[in-house]
């Protein structure tokens, strides 16, 4: 990716794409096409299509959450909590307050509805294979949902509050956290957790295993940063900087096993202190500091390559960095504040969802 030597992105390079009616809190990109899928507090789902660069509004298919009352589809009225394309790009599964998820297809058709949890769902993720959905929400469970189907495969109760994030460890195994400041580390076929994870203080937020499966990140509102593996019972990193709730964390696509093997592997972590800190794991220090933001910092996303990493925060303000030298390479101010940020497959395009219904996409290409 070629960088403007012009830090400010020009406005001509963002597009504004307008259709949400409330909030907009997550964004994702298909990993095979130019499609952006966004989920909002408006009860729907979209999917933008920006395949076609020279088209102002790009053609946006609305993904209506409805539920079952009196024998008829009426919209649910529940925000989208959630959303995940498979491997190949071509189902989209959504999770929302409503207690459903939910696969649709890249035209816009629901292919099923999964309804097993009782109440709000908070995380959900396809495994590498494609086969498995796990979801996680506010009835304490994490569930395994055989993808063809629509069927719930395994049930885990083994939180004592509710579930906020899960993560694929391979195609068979996962890690969810919850509330209750555990992490359990579970096996489709397994009754009881595999591991559990004690050390934090607070909620944990985020969980993320590292490329290779072999590292487990996990972030809380204790300020802390841990890195777990499953050959001891204690962290490996207990890391200290921010100074309030960290809220997420990610890896670089980068280190052994990766398209990126000859970099190192380096973890993001975003906090409501306004900061973002890269982290060099291999030896639990901090690497860089971003500080260029203003209000709390709710997303980040590395690029494909590793070079870059993106920043989204409540200042309105996306940020993109030098993931090598922590310096500023481009920002662009939008018109609500940022809850999530993401990178196409390409890594020329990043989209970003806003607290004012809007989502834009900011073209990175000369």
């Amino acid at each position: 990716m070629e960088v403007d030597e012009l830090i400010e992105i020009p406005s001509n390079k963002a597009r504004v794409l307008r259709g949400h009616e409330s909030e907009v809190f997550i964004c994702a990109w298909n990993p095979t096409r130019d499609l952006l899928a966004s989920g909002s507090g408006d009860s729907t789902a979209r999917i933008w299509n920006l395949c076609d660069n020279n088209s102002n509004s790009p053609n946006q298919l609305v993904l209506q959450h409805c539920i079952q009352r009196g024998g008829t589809e009426v919209p649910s009225n529940k925000d989208v909590t959630s959303l995940d394309w498979n491997c190949d790009g071509t189902y989209l599964a959504t999770g929302s307050y409503d207690g459903f998820a939910r696969i649709w297809t890249t035209d816009g058709r629901l292919f099923s509805t999964l309804g097993q949890h009782k109440g709000p769902i908070f995380a959900l993720k396809w495994n590498r294979e494609g086969n498995h959905i796990l979801s996680a929400g506010v009835d304490k469970t994490t569930i395994i949902w055989d993808a063809s189907s629509g069927k719930c495969t395994q049930q885990f109760a083994f939180h004592n509050a509710p579930a906020l994030d899960v993560d694929w460890q391979s195609n068979d195994s996962f890690a969810s956290c919850s509330t209750d400041e555990r992490i359990h580390v579970c096996k489709l076929g397994v009754d009881k957790p595999i591991k559990t994870f004690q050390g934090h203080t607070n909620e944990v937020n985020a969980i993320k295993w590292d490329p290779q499966g072999v590292l487990l990140a996990s972030c809380s509102d204790d300020m802390t940063l841990k890195i777990w593996n499953m050959k001891q019972d204690s962290c490996v990193h207990d890391l200290q900087a921010h100074q309030k709730e960290i809220y997420t964390i990610k890896w670089s696509p980068t280190g052994p096993g990766t398209n990126n093997p000859n970099m190192s592997l380096v973890l993001a972590s975003a906090s409501f202190d306004s900061t973002v800190r890269l982290w060099d794991v291999e030896r639990g220090h901090c690497k860089h500091t971003l500080t260029k933001h203003q209000e709390p910092v709710y997303s980040v996303a590395f690029s494909p390559d590793g070079k870059y990493l993106a920043s989204g925060s409540f200042d309105k303000c996306v940020y993109i960095w030098s993931v090598q030298n922590g310096s500023l390479v481009n920002s662009y101010r939008g018109t609500g504040g940022i809850f999530e940020v993401c990178w196409n497959h390409r890594g020329d395009k990043v989209g970003a969802s806003a607290s004012d219904g809007s989502v834009f996409v900011l073209d990175l290409r000369k």
